[in-house]
């Protein structure tokens, strides 16, 4: 079983887009048994008294326009031992990259990559839709990005 980490600032947007929309594509394939598939957060912002909020309204609304559900999801922030527990640990951002190695600390294993890297956008960040609004934009970067990765895994098997 290949287990995959989603990892944005807060975990409410980006990461859970990730993680929702590779489910969605893995359940398709018929390969849903293959993966286990979580998002959490660099951040504790989105986290209260060790709860965390849920999938922002508007990300929730731009995954169910598109048939997929995020149903119960909610903000939980990125562990120092989730790096041996995934086998790939996948950022939305630079900034998220270097907040995780704070965390987690050195990439030993090559486990921490970007989504983008997956699409042939080496290096590339998937904007913050927080900020730009444009939850439209994050989704179809986030396909592309998961669209990639799944074809390298299958590649890999």
């Amino acid at each position: 079983m290949i287990k995959i980490l989603f990892i944005c600032h807060g975990n409410i947007c980006r990461s859970p887009m990730a993680e929702f929309i590779f489910k969605d594509m893995v359940q398709r394939r018929g390969l849903a048994d293959c993966f286990y598939i979580a998002s959490a957060a660099t951040s504790t912002e989105e986290i209260w008294n060790g709860v965390g909020n849920p999938v922002y309204p508007p990300a929730r609304e731009e995954l169910a326009k598109h048939g997929i559900s995020c149903e119960g999801k909610r903000a939980v922030q990125v562990t120092k031992a989730d790096y041996d527990r995934y086998d790939y640990l996948i950022c939305m951002d630079t900034h998220n990259l270097r907040n995780l190695s704070r965390i987690i600390g050195a990439d030993k294993e090559g486990k921490v990559s970007l989504l983008l890297d997956y699409a042939k956008r080496k290096g590339q960040s998937i904007a913050d839709p927080w900020y730009t609004g444009n939850f439209g934009v994050t989704y179809a970067d986030v396909v592309e990005g998961c669209e990639g990765l799944l074809a390298y895994l299958q590649q890999l098997s």
